[in-house]
């Protein structure tokens, strides 16, 4: 059948009459018929509109309100309507055992505009200032429905151009076993190509079988690799990011925004990767480094079109890792020449980039803590020791080389001395740069503060000897301050992590996009304690939850990456900077966190570290990077820290 339209009425309203304006949405049988979906702008005045049958039409005026109601017949009339409302309500719910929540979708609030002018008069200001916000938060919701953005944005002519490359996360991207031999400790059959990590078989697993899952999912600790017996390996493909565990959606708001402009899988590719190893260790087991390059390759043979790669958090580290790695020369590298970026790669689009590591990183790694199990009351927290002790989490990341990436990187240049930190704040009594601080002293191990550098040495000294050595052959944490030093780390890949010891590639086409949240408490210091009984922990130290001070100390961030991490970007514009030869054009777009209230992802305007994935404005950002409009992309700082970037000394340029 035909979908019913309103019949318009012609007769403009009298100047009486207030004018409601609101702005609806085709039917989905509308936009069978229709190229576009077109807003659709209805007029109601104080005129009743009745349809009686066919077209015939019945208008009824209603008397203009002369005077107001006393506020006591007011509340009387409030209170009415609520209390009828209230037994329609009670008596429909309990007439209709079956009742779906997704019948609320068909409820359309829209029609009671035609009377809300009228009974302005008699409402509260509480009232009509709650429907004012209601209307505000409906509008706001539109922006988060699936394809949205993507769909004004392809009104407004948008169309997919370069094709483009995701890389996800550190643990966004799902885990699948392909191990199919029993061992003596676990029955390995029954998970084969089932996720352990990013499903609910990850939960149950962890729930009903935790020794299993455990011997899944750590490596082994000497070769940092596959343990004897066991494999895992990442989901491949556009949904092996795309939601963590159902309904807890990463990439997809992304992707059905890409798809509404035009993409389509053989435009778009999800780079994933197994986020446990180190960088060395991705291409050495799994090829992933030669696999990149080659889809970025047929790209442009293919398409004629360079690429555009699109990283989030950790996914920004290995897209900087992967641009050394595909120019150098030498066997399991990838040979590209000193161009290939240049040639391949139209722009970058850094998305809450981890680049200089996040100090929550360290003391994941010391104690197997963070600010969330810190504020746990004492019942959940002695639950959780029981079920997966801090001892047990941290020994977990230990076996991660991929996690140890995240350090902190350029030392007290970067993150602050005991006596100064580049984001330290007006009558702040103890500097950021005290990164763990210590309030009694027990022994040697809580003798002092530490800065960050001096508590990634603390942590190797409370680590095995394997972490240290797995650390040291992948990585490196520290600052070239002259040119030549810049020049001689080239040819050493456990630089390549550090954009503060490698330069970015000379690439003059190439455009980089910083995108990142602020405005969201982030840790940034913790005060820890010297554990008394070391042996029921297996910790020498641990945060000193419990006391009179707040033992973790928060700074700015998207609540999970630190502000002073994203310094890197306002660091690549400077002239003649020796991080920056190719003067790359960088771009930097300052979101500031403003969630909904009652949307647990935050809603169109979040900047959560996790859940911008989900923001209206980023995505927009992201389409217009593809679709070849980033020139109209322009910078906005909203935080201070291009005043913390300015104040690191990195030496001469």
């Amino acid at each position: 059948m035909p979908p019913r339209r309103r019949k318009q009425v012609s007769e403009a309203p009298s100047s009486g009459h207030g004018v409601i304006q609101h702005v609806g949405t085709r039917s989905v049988e509308d936009n069978a018929s229709s190229s576009a979906n077109t807003p659709i702008v209805e007029t109601s005045t104080a005129t009743i509109t009745t349809r009686l049958d066919g077209d015939e039409v019945t208008q009824h005026e209603l008397p203009h309100r002369k005077h107001r109601k006393p506020l006591k017949q007011s509340r009387r009339l409030v209170f009415f309507l609520g209390a009828f409302l209230g037994i329609i309500l009670a008596w429909y719910f309990a007439a209709s055992p079956e009742f779906s929540l997704d019948s609320l979708n068909d409820l359309n609030l829209d029609s009671f505009a035609e009377y809300f002018e009228d009974m302005k008069g008699k409402l509260p200001y509480g009232i009509l200032k709650e429907a004012n916000d209601i209307s505000q938060k409906e509008q706001t919701m539109l922006k988060t429905e699936p394809f949205a953005v993507g769909r004004a944005m392809y009104l407004d002519g948008l169309r997919a151009r370069y094709p483009v490359v995701m890389v996800p996360g550190v643990i966004s991207t799902g885990l699948e076993s392909w191990s199919v031999t029993d061992t003596d400790e676990c029955s390995c059959e029954q998970y084969f190509r089932k996720r352990l990590w990013g499903s609910w078989n990850m939960l149950r697993a962890m729930l009903l079988d935790k020794t299993c899952w455990l011997k899944h999912i750590m490596l082994d600790p000497i070769t940092g690799l596959d343990p004897k017996g066991y494999k895992l390996r990442a989901a491949q493909g556009l949904e092996a990011a795309d939601f963590f565990i159902t309904g807890y959606w990463i990439w997809n708001k992304i992707l059905e925004n890409l798809a509404a402009i035009a993409y389509d899988p053989n435009m778009m590719h999800t780079a994933a990767y197994d986020w446990r190893l180190s960088y060395m260790d991705l291409e050495l087991r799994d090829g992933y480094f030669s696999k990149l390059k080659s889809i970025i390759e047929e790209n442009r043979h293919r398409l004629n079109e360079k690429t555009v790669l699109v990283s989030h958090s950790m996914g920004s580290q290995v897209i900087f890792y992967f641009f050394k790695w595909v120019e150098a020369d030498g066997p399991h590298f990838g040979n590209g020449g000193k161009n290939w970026v240049n040639d391949h790669i139209h722009a970058l689009v850094d998305v809450s980039g981890s680049s200089l590591g996040t100090p929550k990183s360290i003391v994941a790694l010391l104690s197997g803590e963070m600010r969330d199990t810190v504020q746990l009351n004492a019942l959940a927290v002695y639950g959780l020791e029981k079920f997966f002790s801090r001892s047990e989490r941290a020994l977990l990341l230990r076996s991660f080389p991929g996690i140890a990436s995240m350090l902190p990187k350029g030392g007290e240049a970067v993150w602050g001395s005991l006596g100064f930190a580049i984001d330290d704040v007006d009558n702040q009594t103890v500097s950021y740069g005290n990164f763990i601080q210590f309030r009694n002293t027990m022994s040697q191990l809580s003798a002092k503060n530490l800065t960050v550098p001096d508590s990634i040495e603390y942590l190797f000294t409370q680590a095995p000897r394997w972490f240290r050595d797995r650390v040291e052959e992948n990585y490196s944490h520290g600052l070239a301050r002259t040119k030549a030093e810049v020049q001689a780390n080239e040819a050493d890949p456990r630089k390549w992590v550090n954009p503060l010891e490698v330069a970015l590639p000379n690439a003059p086409d190439l455009r980089i996009f910083c995108l990142y949240g602020v405005g969201k408490s982030t840790e940034r210091a913790y005060v820890y304690q010297e554990e008394k009984d070391k042996g029921l922990v297996k910790l020498n130290v641990s945060i000193a939850a419990g006391g009179m001070d707040e033992p973790v100390i928060m700074g700015e961030g998207d609540g999970t990456v630190s502000l002073i991490t994203h310094s890197m970007c306002h660091r690549w514009r400077d002239e003649e900077s020796k991080f920056n030869p190719g003067r790359s054009k960088v771009t930097i777009v300052e979101m500031p966190h403003e969630p909904e209230r009652f949307d647990v992802r935050g809603g169109a305007k979040t900047a959560e570290h996790v859940d911008i994935l989900g923001r209206a404005e980023l995505n927009e950002l992201v389409l217009k990077v593809a679709a070849g409009k980033g020139d109209e992309i322009e910078d906005r700082f909203v935080s201070k820290l291009k005043d913390y970037a300015a104040r690191i000394d990195l030496g001469q340029n």
